[in-house]
């Protein structure tokens, strides 16, 4: 039998709430849509560049979605020194470039936990706490919640044509 990437409960959208409330709520339905245009597929399929000339995929959003969670929320804000997932100072784009059919069901294991640890990492961290990032600008995590919100949406776009030209499958 092969191995079919699982169907995600994706929570409703947070109408009613606090900023924090509001500001979770939504990340997690982003994080729960990506893994909903996922559903259904096999590895080779979640690695099938659909949409030419790029070389997008959505085994590589899933990749790089886990790269960034832990890069902005468990290296930069809170300083962790944990390794890159994917990518090296020699390699930037490797979340994208070197997915494998063989490891989408690992790589999409490594999404959820990223994303659980970053969960976990934050919870009742203030929105006004800052640091110091790469760049030298003082980030807020609300900064940090509201650019993975737009992060997130962006790239959902992008897995909307990827997974619609592998299958015709629509919405959200």
């Amino acid at each position: 039998m092969t191995w079919m990437a699982p169907d995600v409960e994706r929570p409703e959208e947070p109408r009613v709430g606090d900023e924090r409330a509001m500001l979770d709520g939504w990340l997690d339905l982003h994080r729960s849509t990506l893994l909903g245009k996922c559903k259904g597929l096999t590895g080779e399929q979640l690695a099938t560049a659909s949409v030419p000339p790029s070389n997008l995929t959505l085994l590589g959003l899933v990749r790089h979605m886990a790269e960034v969670e832990r890069s902005w929320f468990r290296s930069g804000f809170l300083g962790q020194e944990i390794p890159m997932l994917y990518s090296s100072r020699e390699q930037w784009d490797a979340d994208f470039e070197n997915v494998d059919a063989a490891r989408a069901e690992a790589d999409l294991d490594i999404f959820r936990v990223e994303c659980d640890e970053c969960r976990r990492a934050i919870a009742g961290v203030p929105l006004d706490r800052t640091f110091v990032s790469r760049k030298g600008l003082e980030t807020s995590l609300r900064w940090i919640y509201v650019h993975m919100i737009e992060e997130y949406a962006r790239h959902n776009g992008h897995a909307d044509l990827i997974r619609e030209r592998l299958d015709g499958a629509r919405g959200d």
